[in-house]
């Protein structure tokens, strides 16, 4: 890359400007705008997350004080709180929800080949959903409590690169489960769920989908044992049970058998119990299975300390959804050059160094090598002192 344009601007580079203004004209984002269009706008809050500004007043001030760099960066109108807020306030969030999928394709191909830590090819995806609490008086949209506000990202994380494949956003009051009804499910791979996603109507969809799923019992359920299978207990496996259900409707919603593990985790000293409708892979690979699914609660952690998607620069339900799928946008830019570049830091790593360097005019492997870390020199033996 050419030494001379700025970090931000080599990151820029690898966004895919071209299906970009796709999405933008299937939603006329640049309709009747002459200045600070949708590109403009979505640069401003990549930079923004890079940087991690807290507000519009803060975006403003940096912006401004970057002078005639502004333009260099693509930047060529001028950055104020209320062309901010009002792209924010009204630009089509699908435009961006759109672009992030986009992303999302193109990272899923460069992670296709990422170890698994389990010894599959299938493709494994896990569940869950995050909340994010909000003020009830600004936010009133987004109804959760009578006294609270909130909203929640509902995510399928591919366990390969650890890249999310589908996010739904939603109001606090959308239960778990109910995001089982928006996936289409991909027969032979592997949904990885907790219980707050045990629902047998739906279960037995992914089922018929010839989808496979592993997921925690509650302690409630009955049901019936057909078979038990042998197991070696040293390995934690204390038992492996084909098992019918007997209560009415679970019995009547999931008519077929089920494959019940009991595990006992040392590490956690708990013990487990799994239901799945795989019948063929070894007890401790379901196990293994169901222990890599805390990579999506490392994920949801790690986006809430390096974005910022906990305190919002608007308060309209679609300057939330801008903010949000722009800082999924730049998560999934990161990582897609952090592999196109096969740069060693960890994603954490990459962006403590972006936000401190994006104006540096380096190229941006060398800002991003690990030999460009300043290590701690050591005092030559042969260094005379001045005093004793």
């Amino acid at each position: 890359m050419n030494a001379g344009t700025t970090i931000f601007s080599q990151i820029m580079n690898f966004v895919p400007w071209r299906r970009f203004q796709t999405c933008v004209h299937r939603y006329q984002g640049d309709y009747k705008i002459k200045t600070f269009r949708c590109s403009e706008h979505l640069k401003t809050m990549s930079f923004a997350q890079l940087t991690y500004r807290e507000s519009l007043r803060d975006i403003e001030a940096c912006l401004r004080a970057m002078g005639v760099r502004l333009y260099h960066m693509g930047i060529k109108s001028a950055v104020s709180r209320n062309n901010l807020a009002h792209a924010n306030e009204t630009r089509n969030w699908r435009i961006y929800a759109d672009f992030a999928k986009i992303l999302i394709h193109q990272a899923k191909k460069l992670y296709v080949d990422e170890p698994l830590g389990v010894d599959l090819k299938s493709a494994v995806y896990a569940l869950d959903a995050s909340t994010i609490d909000l003020c009830m008086s600004l936010f009133p949209w987004a109804h959760f409590r009578r006294t609270k506000s909130a909203i929640k990202l509902h995510t399928l994380m591919n366990l390969r690169g650890n890249i999310p494949e589908f996010i739904h956003i939603s109001d606090g009051k959308m239960h778990d489960v109910n995001f089982l009804d928006l996936l289409v499910p991909a027969p032979g791979a592997f949904y990885i769920m907790d219980r707050g996603y045990l629902d047998f109507e739906r279960l037995y969809t992914l089922n018929l989908s010839k989808a496979f799923f592993v997921t925690r019992a509650k302690k409630n359920i009955k049901f019936q044992r057909r078979y038990s299978h042998s197991v070696d207990k040293s390995t934690g496996v204390q038992c492996d049970q084909t098992i019918v259900l007997t209560s009415y409707y679970p019995a009547k919603k999931y008519p077929e058998p089920l494959r019940r593990i009991r595990f006992f985790d040392e590490e956690r000293q708990k013990r487990l119990v799994f239901l799945t409708n795989n019948f063929d892979l070894p007890a401790t690979t379901i196990a293994q299975l169901y222990k890599s699914r805390w990579q999506i609660e490392i994920f949801f952690r790690w986006i809430k300390q390096n974005l910022r998607i906990k305190s919002f620069y608007g308060t309209s339900q679609n300057a939330v959804k801008v903010q949000i799928w722009t800082a999924v946008s730049t998560y999934l830019l990161v990582a897609i050059m952090k592999k196109q570049l096969k740069l060693e830091p960890s994603l954490y790593t990459i962006l403590q160094i972006l936000s401190v360097s994006l104006f540096e005019k380096i190229p941006i492997y060398q800002a991003l090598s690990q030999n460009n870390i300043p290590k701690k020199e050591t005092p030559s033996s042969k260094q005379l002192f001045l005093f004793n």
